[in-house]
This record gives structure tokens, C-alpha cells and sequence, in this order.
């Protein structure tokens, strides 16, 4: 019996050991602020325009108030700082493991709008140091990653005050994603790669319907049908472009 009571009274100085070690080592990180003041002094910063620091004071509180509610908004914050310091990788990171760890919330809508606007903001900040005025010549991998994830977000939460937006941004994006094939075309018909050309035109008419990419397309893939020696088909495309855009007149150039 006496060997039980000292086993349970060396345990219970360990507990009250390590319950110490958990209050000092808090204290260091917070100085006594509470997860709401930490929380205010983080988005002070932010407003500031500190945002390095305000993401090491988000941080701050993370640590140290894990399960508070300042510490849940405090994981959106972050993410959206990122973004607006151009750590674009590092923001969608933050904002999949926001997704997979709270899919029920009712921030998680938001999680999923703001992935696609990272998305979209990384490719214009590619454009910008290529110094390209047309998102569409440039690799377009993360304008299709923004589209995929609006598509997700209008898929999943279709009721959502996101969604509205996230189809709008859908209509810009499609755009870009086609007129991205069409450039694409052009270049395969400037180098007489005419077969790969009519893949690409095709994909723009099959998959991109209705975007303005579609009657160059028709009247590109009529031009390489001509050169490869398929008459009829030439004339097919050329009867669907009267038909179908009568007003329409070439506007891409096959010179060098």
C-alpha cells in the first residue's frame, strides 16, 4: 500500500511538473496576453501593413491557445496574409489544410473561394515577370487550377454567397484556358505541325463552347484542313463559322 501511495505521489509531481513547464512555456510565448489581445495585436499589425510580423503573432497565438476560437480565424488570416505578400504556394498550403481539417465549418466556403483566388492571383504575378500582357500566352496551370477549384466550390457548396462569384470568375477563366488552346494552334500551324493544330482547335470547339475563342478556332482548323488536303472537311467548318458567326473576321496572324 505504501509503495502505491509514493507511485501515485511521484505521478502526480510529474503532472504538476509538466503542468508548470506548459504555463512557463506559454507565458514566453504570449507575455501574458490573452488569445483575444494576442489576436488584436496580430490584426493591428496587419492593418498596419506589417503583415510578416502579424503572421508571426497569428502564429504566437496558435501555439500557444491551439483549441480558442482566435486561433481557428487565426489559420484563414494567415492564409490570407500569405496571399497578400505573394507566397502563393504557401497560402493554397495553409488554406488544403484548413479544407481537410474542418470540412463542416462555415468558414470552410470561404477556404475553398479563397484557393481559387490565390490561384488566379499567382498567374497574374507570372505574367507580370514575364512582363506579358495576355494571360493566355504564358502556361496556364494555375489559371486551370483556379477554375478546378471554383468548380469545386460551386460543386460543393452551391448555395454558398461564394458561389455567385466563383461562377463569374468561371466564365473569365474558361476564357483564358481557350484562347490559351487557340495560341496554341497557331503556333503548331506556323511550324506546318498541322495535324496538331486541328487537335487543338478541336479541343477548343468540343470542350470551350460558346467562348470567343470558337469562331478563330473554326476558321483555323479550316485553314489547316486546306493544307493537309481534306477539302470537305474545310468546307464543313467554314459552313458552320457562316452560320453561326456570319459578322466574323480573322483576327490572328500565321506570319512569323
Amino acid at each position: 500500500m505504501v509503495g502505491l501511495r509514493n507511485l501515485l505521489i511521484l505521478f502526480f509531481l510529474i503532472l504538476l511538473g509538466s503542468c508548470s513547464l506548459n504555463y512557463e512555456t506559454r507565458e514566453s510565448i504570449t507575455k501574458g496576453l490573452s488569445p483575444k489581445s494576442l489576436f488584436d495585436e496580430a490584426s493591428n499589425l496587419s492593418d498596419q501593413g506589417s503583415y510578416d510580423e502579424a503572421i508571426k503573432t497569428f502564429e504566437r497565438l496558435q501555439a500557444a491557445y491551439p483549441a480558442s476560437k482566435y486561433a481557428l480565424q487565426s489559420k484563414l488570416t494567415i492564409a490570407f496574409l500569405l496571399y497578400k505578400r505573394d507566397r502563393y504556394d504557401e497560402s493554397i498550403d495553409k488554406l488544403n489544410d484548413f479544407i481537410k481539417l474542418y470540412p463542416t465549418l462555415d468558414e470552410t466556403p470561404y477556404a475553398f473561394y479563397m484557393r481559387g483566388v490565390v490561384a488566379e492571383s499567382k498567374s497574374k504575378s507570372i505574367l507580370d515577370e514575364y512582363n506579358v500582357t495576355d494571360n493566355a500566352q504564358r502556361d496556364v496551370t494555375s489559371v486551370i487550377d483556379a477554375f478546378n477549384y471554383f468548380l469545386k466550390l460551386i460543386e460543393k457548396y452551391p448555395n454558398s454567397v461564394y458561389a455567385s462569384e466563383a461562377k463569374s470568375k468561371l466564365v473569365t477563366l474558361r476564357n483564358i484556358i481557350a484562347r490559351h488552346e487557340l495560341f496554341i494552334a497557331i503556333f503548331y500551324t506556323k511550324k506546318n505541325a498541322h495535324i496538331a493544330a486541328i487537335n487543338r482547335t478541336k479541343n477548343i470547339i468540343e470542350k470551350f463552347p460558346n467562348t470567343p475563342s470558337v469562331p478563330a478556332a473554326l476558321h483555323l482548323i479550316a485553314h489547316n484542313y486546306d493544307l493537309i488536303g481534306a477539302p470537305k472537311l474545310a468546307a464543313d467548318a467554314r459552313r458552320i463559322l457562316e452560320a453561326s458567326y456570319p459578322k466574323y473576321i480573322p483576327h490572328y496572324n500565321l506570319d512569323d
